[in-house]
C-alpha cells in the first residue's frame, strides 16, 4: 500500500513537470495564471493525504523491518529522508508561493512576477527528482527485502 501511495505521488510530480512545468517560461501571463490556479486547486487535498500517508508508511515499515536486514532497512531510511525532503519542499516553498499566485489575477500580476514563477519551477523540479530517486530507493528496498 505504501508503495502505491508513492506512486501516487511521484507521479503527480513527475506528471507536471514531465507535462508542463519544462515549458511554463514560454506562457503568457494569463495563461500561467489560469493553469496554475487549476492545478493547485486539482492537487491540494489529495496531496496533502497522500504525502504524510506515504511518510506514516515508510515509517511502519522501517519500524517493521528493524534492522535484520540492512540493506533493506538503510533503503527504507534513504526512501523517507527524500520523501521528507519532498514534503520540505513543498510545504516551505512551493505552498508559499502558490498561496502568492492564488491572489493573483491576469490583470494584478505583481511586477516580477516572472522571478516567483521561475523560483517555483526551480524548486519544483527539485522535487520531482527527489521524489524520483525516493521512488528508486523504495525499489531497492523492495529487491533487497526479497534477496
Amino acid at each position: 500500500m505504501t508503495g502505491l501511495v508513492l506512486i501516487g505521488v511521484t507521479g503527480v510530480f513527475w506528471g507536471t513537470w514531465f507535462s508542463l512545468s519544462r515549458t511554463m517560461y514560454t506562457l503568457p501571463a494569463e495563461t500561467f495564471v489560469t493553469i496554475g490556479k487549476q492545478i493547485m486547486q486539482n492537487v491540494a487535498t489529495g496531496m496533502s493525504i497522500m504525502m504524510p500517508l506515504g511518510i506514516i508508511g515508510l515509517l511502519v515499515l522501517l519500524l517493521m523491518a528493524g534492522k535484520k536486514k540492512r540493506a533493506h532497512f538503510y533503503w527504507l531510511l534513504s526512501t523517507l529522508i527524500l520523501f521528507v525532503a519532498a514534503l520540505a519542499i513543498t510545504l516551505f516553498i512551493e505552498v508559499p508561493i502558490d498561496n502568492q499566485i492564488r491572489t493573483w489575477t491576469p490583470g494584478s500580476m505583481p511586477a516580477g512576477w516572472e522571478v516567483i514563477r521561475d523560483r517555483w519551477e526551480f524548486y519544483h523540479t527539485d522535487r520531482t527528482f527527489i521524489s524520483l530517486a525516493g521512488m528508486a530507493c523504495y525499489l531497492m528496498a523492495v529487491i533487497k527485502r526479497y534477496s
